[in-house]
């Protein structure tokens, strides 16, 4: 098997991490029967396609391409739909059939007339086209009804021959074997859902290693054509993918280095004590903690990839939030977040205010009068739409000045994100940085500054907070979250803690699987801290949940032993599928059930209210 093939493997095995930028994943591409396409040839080809198949057929003196005998046109011949266009491309691409001389063509002529006078009727056409057999970027093979192998050497060199299972070759004979091919039925009759039962893949694993230790690629012909399949073949080493989906099959392949994942490194989970977790016992302080964007198949997408090690599977009382909007089915971050802080169903875009704009009272608001401070934390953009819900009143989420100004008059005690400058730039009329420090804020624009903040009163605006987690933001979330959980138990009276995991959604929006799954354990990660201060401060209550999902991601496979992941997208904007609610802690066990998401506000404040 050569180089590039064992290379696609490694990627498929290991994630998109293996410079997978460098390598044609459509190379793997065999175009089945490419002639009955709509754009012979160009269809495959535009996709940088590794093989194309022809059926040919010798008929008064010509070359023609069609399935049947019966289905020749006049105008359908070898010439006309593959020579002259490959002529083309060659003379275009300087001696090589694409753009780029790392990628080959594999043309493979499946011959259905005799072979014994067919091919030396296609070797004098061939001849004519000296570009063509003198490209080395380009590999003739012919396949259906081949002469004799012993009668092969008698054949131009640039003739090659599609190999037969279980044959025995001389060496020589062997040389002009460009792959080995066989029906799928002859292994399995599956037909491309579910999974192959055991000994039908050991079998079709045997005969694909016998053929990779002959250092010969492998294509199956006659095998269903869906995802599942190409991943089912891929994963047991198949190197071309026959299909009439071209198309289909080469978005499937370009999504690969994006839509999977595998998880280099342990995560590290807390053994819950479930301390009151089913009692309805005093809280005085409640966190809430929401994975932006994050659904179901994240969650488990976060389990696999950690190899089975989630700290939100340890949590005992769930329940679901429907997430729809005033004015949408499909809420956006403003609409959502803002249901939580202030029970209320708004328009998209809209934060703290009603459908008409009307200023809504937030929990922090609400709860300031009873002596509980609060703290906001996020892992992104501290104006964005989230986190500013529960402190901010505006009609349009992209008015980051506006939202940063509403910070000021706010009874927030904390804030920890991003985007110093917007606090700092004086575009709203005033130094708002200056504001917070006469206001007794102190303020830092570095994260490692938080164990020089005293008190329980600061801003913290780092811009290493909007870092992707695999570009370097660390454990950000982590330490602003035990930073301000040690700084306001101190406070009497309790408090209130929002923190956001924002890149969650991110990756859900950019369909990478990637940047998804590890925002979603650096969430998970600040999760079990929090879980751990639930268990030792023994009056807190704990509730993890999801403003949306995003992406429509959905699992197609993983390996929970290898924490692998392999996933796929339907969009690249949210979606109205019902997320989580995880609950720990005292009066956990209100928050099971099915509920609109505004119900997050009203059980968290009875529980408020009935305490303070």
């Amino acid at each position: 098997m050569n180089k590039k093939i064992i290379f696609l493997l490694l990627l498929l095995l290991l994630g998109p991490k293996v410079g997978a930028q460098d390598v044609n994943l459509t190379g793997k591409i065999h175009a089945h029967n490419d002639y009955v396409q709509p754009i012979p040839f160009y269809n495959a080809y535009h996709q940088r396609v590794g093989s194309i198949e022809a059926d040919l057929f010798l008929g008064n003196g010509q070359l023609y391409v069609a399935h049947t005998l019966a289905e020749i046109q006049p105008d359908q011949t070898l010439e006309k739909l593959y020579l002259l266009p490959l002529k083309e491309q060659i003379k275009k691409n300087q001696g090589s059939v694409y753009r780029e001389p790392i990628d080959k063509l594999q043309f493979l002529i499946d011959l259905k007339t005799d072979g014994e006078t067919t091919l030396p009727a296609l070797v004098n056409t061939l001849n004519k086209y000296p570009e063509i057999i003198n490209s080395p970027t380009i590999q003739i093979v012919i396949s259906g009804n081949k002469p004799s192998a012993d009668t092969w050497s008698q054949f131009p060199a640039y003739i090659n021959f599609d190999g037969n299972p279980g044959q025995k070759y001389t060496h020589e004979q062997l040389r002009r074997v460009a792959l080995i091919s066989d029906s799928f039925r002859n292994y399995t009759q599956w037909n491309g859902k579910g999974i192959l039962v055991k000994p039908e893949r050991e079998k079709i694993t045997q005969l694909i290693q016998s053929v990779h230790q002959l250092n010969k690629p492998f294509r199956f012909w006659a095998t269903p054509d869906n995802v599942n399949t190409w991943q089912t073949l891929m994963h047991l080493g198949v190197d071309y993918l026959g299909t009439d989906d071209v198309v289909g099959l080469a978005g499937y392949l370009k999504k690969i280095p994006s839509t999977t994942y595998q998880h280099r490194g342990s995560h590290a989970v807390y053994t819950p004590k479930y301390v009151n977790n089913d009692l309805k016992k005093k809280v005085k302080n409640v966190i809430l903690m929401i994975g932006d964007g994050m659904g179901l198949a994240q969650i488990y997408a976060g389990y696999t990839a950690a190899a089975g090690q989630l700290n939100l599977f340890n949590f005992l009382n769930i329940g679901f939030s429907r997430t729809s909007s005033a004015d949408s089915y499909l809420t956006d971050s403003a609409a959502g977040a803002t249901a939580m802080a202030t029970g209320q169903k708004t328009n998209n875009r809209y934060i703290g205010v009603d459908t008409n704009g009307t200023r809504l009272a937030t929990i922090p608001e609400l709860i300031s009068s009873k002596g509980m401070k609060t703290a906001i934390i996020t892992t992104g953009d501290v104006t964005d739409a989230t986190p500013a819900s529960f402190y901010a009143h505006q009609t349009e989420r992209n008015l980051s000045a506006a939202i940063a100004a509403d910070f000021v008059s706010s009874p927030v005690s904390i804030l920890i994100g991003g985007n110093y400058a917007i606090f700092a730039s004086k575009k709203n009329g005033q130094d708002l940085i200056s504001t917070l420090e006469n206001k007794g804020y102190a303020t830092a624009k570095r994260i490692t500054d938080l164990d020089r903040v005293s008190g329980d009163k600061f801003v913290i605006l780092d811009d290493q907070a909007m870092l992707p987690e695999q570009k370097g933001r660390q454990d950000f979330l982590v330490k602003a979250l035990n930073h301000s959980l040690g700084a306001l138990t101190k406070n009497e009276k309790g408090f209130f803690i929002v923190a956001e995991g924002a890149q969650i959604d991110h990756g859900g929006h950019q369909n990478n699987t990637s940047w998804m799954v590890q925002e979603m354990l650096d969430f998970d990660k600040a999760v079990g801290e929090a879980m751990k201060f639930v268990d030792s401060d023994g009056e807190t209550l704990l509730i993890v949940t999801a403003d949306h999902e995003t992406g429509g991601f959905s699992l197609l496979g993983g390996n929970l032993q290898k924490g692998y992941v392999a996933g796929n997208f339907s969009s690249d904007d949210h979606t109205a599928i019902p997320v989580p609610v995880f609950a720990y802690g005292p009066h956990s066990l209100d928050f099971r059930g099915v509920y609109e998401n505004t119900e997050l506000f009203n059980k968290i404040m009875q529980v408020i209210n009935r305490y303070h």
